[in-house]
């Protein structure tokens, strides 16, 4: 295992009125979903959600996470998973610019300031 590791946390935005319809897709995850995110490295991956806007705050873990985004590019199942992911997403104005933006594109990272070991 790498001695560092990086620690990730990105903001998405769903669209207010598809917040349950987002839900009810996670709570049954393609397991070939998951397999390719272990598989690209992916670890202690969690969604969290303030219900009362939408907004989606992602943490992960991984030696890389450029090339754990890579990764998850390359795969079919990603591409099939994004394709069903965008009804429920806002992008951001930044994004919206670029038609066919998948959601996997249009998370912004936030950058850590601090950690507690």
């Amino acid at each position: 295992m790498p001695d560092t590791i990086e620690r990730v946390c990105f903001l998405l935005a769903l669209r207010p009125e598809r917040i349950d319809d987002y839900l009810a897709a996670h709570a049954a995850v393609w397991p070939d979903m998951l397999d390719a995110l272990r598989t690209a490295g992916w670890t202690n991956y969690s969604l969290f959600l303030r219900p009362e806007d939408g907004l989606v705050v992602g943490y992960l873990e991984t030696p890389d996470f450029a090339q754990a985004q890579a990764a998850m590019a390359a795969t079919e199942v990603n591409a099939r998973w994004q394709a069903t992911m965008a009804q429920y997403f806002q992008a951001p104005v930044t994004v919206r610019e670029r038609q066919g933006a998948r959601p996997d594109e249009t998370m912004h990272r936030l950058t850590e300031y601090f950690h507690l070991d």
